[in-house]
């Protein structure tokens, strides 16, 4: 049965899953958006769209990953004593000036131990998995050919092996090289060898200039790693997970496609690659969503773009594939895009705030971005008391969401200060008078009195876990009692064990099943807001505890098994990660 124990390899174009007994499960050509030739995680079963390795008569596997890297290692076990090793990465390292990133995995594979015997399976199928390839071989390759494109396995191995699916001896160290249809310039031994060697540099010295906290650095540096993965480095989009389908929960629909850039995600990203001192990713995501501001007619933003500002993401269901466990449908594109989530404007202007204060930036904010931003700033003010579909998407059902005002207030308070420290004066004037404005309506309209707390919507009763980041935008001080009344009752309504709903209401779907891992490191950061530092901390340690064997979460988790649900890896989770051990770790001045 499938799990969502699983390592990623990647590097910042293409991106893989691999399962513990290292096959290859999930991946997408020739981009981390593209055609999932790779998708056996939504096909279990069926025989198809994978790339394994065994050993004949295996008994079990051990996998980890090479420390401070995205290269992983599978070691196999079987049960006359032989062991092999797999290592498995995608080529990135600096390349005449720049960074090179080919559509291509490589997996190296050699003996430990004995005489094990190896089977190779690679059976890729192109349009999602609804078109068999042809196939044709070389002396030294294979060619997996479709009418919109053709992968190459290079290889040192006997190729009419792997065709025939027959098992040999690994009496040699194996490499293999899966990627665009050209030729080596080197030999497979010698390439591969160049490749790892150079990509396992460039990781660690990645790792090298990031900046971490004292404690909880192998977890920091793992969900940075993984954060990076999921960032399309070309154009500076950072997607939400690298999968589609995963279901939140079991028998429940809710499989959505991932692979694109929510814009609510550029405040809590753009602020955890500061902290980790990211600078060159964190200015590139920037210059997206810059991109994305400059062609915004009236201001006007959408909730979510494909990975090249794409915005023909129409939802399909592709039915040849029967997802997850079974539990379909399989969805590609996202109907979000045509949505309407009036918190996009905060968030854009959150996440804009740091060019015109962080002087590291090579292009810093200037009055032409300033200009920019007024008028999503405008839109805002506009909308702020609207109607829409929230934070959580919800597909029929339309509310002033308090979540979505608030950040319309973000986008008014953060054009203030921006105005302020250059020095336009009257514009700052405008913007705290407009931001002070709608500070006292919501107030008015979202406090419940009767509950003594804020509420999800304006003049409603309902919770949802997008209350617990009031203090984190800046909307109320921490000592604020109203802040505290609403923690407490946040998680009073909505926590169950050790992790928080988004909400508990009934939507389009039924009432959630399934917590939200993000949900959690919010309150971990309330809690640390209101003075509740062990109370904080103890909840953190317990949450890490649920990550998969390899540190890494995905969206939604089970609070009653513990059991790991929703797409992967989620850049949500492991932003929520950073930000939670960035602030809840004792400072290095402190440590010794």
């Amino acid at each position: 049965m499938s799990t969502l124990d699983l390592g990623v390899i990647g590097n910042c174009n293409i991106a893989a899953l691999v399962d513990a007994q290292a096959t290859i499960v999930w991946g997408c050509f020739p981009r981390m958006d593209g055609d999932a030739v790779f998708h056996a995680l939504l096909n279990e079963g069926k025989g198809d769209g994978m790339f394994s390795i065994e050993l004949v008569d295996q008994l079990h596997s051990e996998q980890a990953y090479l420390p401070n890297s995205a290269i992983l290692r599978t070691t196999l076990y079987d049960h006359h004593g032989g062991i092999a090793e797999v290592v498995d990465f995608a080529p990135r390292f600096a390349l005449y000036e720049r960074i090179f990133r080919p559509p291509m995995i490589v997996r190296r594979i050699r003996a430990i131990q004995g005489r094990p015997r190896v089977l190779v399976r690679l059976r890729p199928g192109f349009e999602n998995g609804g078109l068999k390839p042809q196939l044709t071989r070389g002396s030294n390759h294979l060619r997996y050919v479709s009418p919109a494109q053709t992968l190459r396995l290079t290889t040192n191995a006997p190729v009419s092996y792997i065709t025939e699916e027959r098992p040999f001896v690994l009496d040699r160290p194996i490499d293999m090289l899966l990627g665009s249809d050209e030729s080596l310039q080197a030999g497979v031994e010698t390439t591969a060898r160049d490749l790892f060697e150079r990509t396992l540099d460039h990781w660690r010295s990645w790792v090298r200039s990031l900046s971490i906290p004292f404690e909880w650095q192998d977890a920091v540096i793992r969900a940075a790693i993984t954060l990076k993965l999921c960032n399309f480095e070309e154009t500076g989009a950072i997607v939400a997970a690298l999968t589609t389908s995963i279901p939140e929960a079991p028998e429940t629909q809710r499989n959505w496609d991932y692979r694109f850039c929510w814009l609510r995600d550029a405040y809590f990203v753009i602020h955890a690659l500061n902290r980790l001192g990211v600078t060159r990713t964190m200015e590139d995501y920037l210059r997206f969503i810059n991109d994305i501001v400059e062609e915004a007619q009236d201001g006007e933003l959408r909730p979510v773009y494909g990975i090249t500002r794409d915005t023909s993401i129409d939802e399909i269901t592709i039915p040849h594939l029967a997802g997850y466990r079974d539990f379909g449908p399989v969805r590609v594109g996202n109907q979000a895009h045509i949505q309407i989530q009036n918190d996009v404007y905060g968030s854009v202007v959150l996440a804009s705030t740091h060019a015109f204060f962080d002087q590291r930036l090579a292009h810093p904010g200037n009055a032409a971005l300033f200009e920019q931003l007024e008028r999503l700033g405008n839109r805002a003010v506009a909308v702020f008391d609207k109607p829409d579909a929230g934070p959580w998407e919800l597909r029929t059902i339309a509310s002033v969401h308090t979540f979505s005002s608030v950040m319309c207030w973000a986008a008014c308070d953060r054009l203030a200060k921006i105005a302020r420290h250059i020095g336009q004066t009257d514009r700052a004037i405008y913007w705290r008078r407009e931001a002070d404005r709608l500070h006292a309506i919501i107030c008015q309209r979202a406090w419940n009195a009767e509950k003594g707390c804020f509420a999800s919507t304006f003049d409603g009763d309902e919770l949802d876990a997008t209350l617990l980041l009031l203090h984190e935008v800046d909307f109320l001080a921490a000592d604020d009692p109203r802040f505290a009344a609403t923690v407490d009752a946040v998680a009073g309504t909505l926590r169950t064990g050790d992790f928080l709903y988004r909400y508990v209401a009934e939507d389009d779907f039924g009432r959630p099943s399934t917590a939200f891992l993000i949900c959690v490191f919010w309150y971990i950061d309330a809690l640390a807001a209101l003075g509740r530092h062990d109370e904080a901390r103890a909840l953190f340690e317990t949450v890490l505890a649920r990550r998969n064997p390899l540190g890494l979460l995905s969206e939604d988790i089970d609070p009653r098994s513990g059991e790991l649900w929703g797409n992967f890896p989620q850049t949500y989770s492991m932003v929520g990660l950073i930000n939670c051990a960035m602030r809840l770790s004792r400072n290095w001045e402190d440590a010794f």
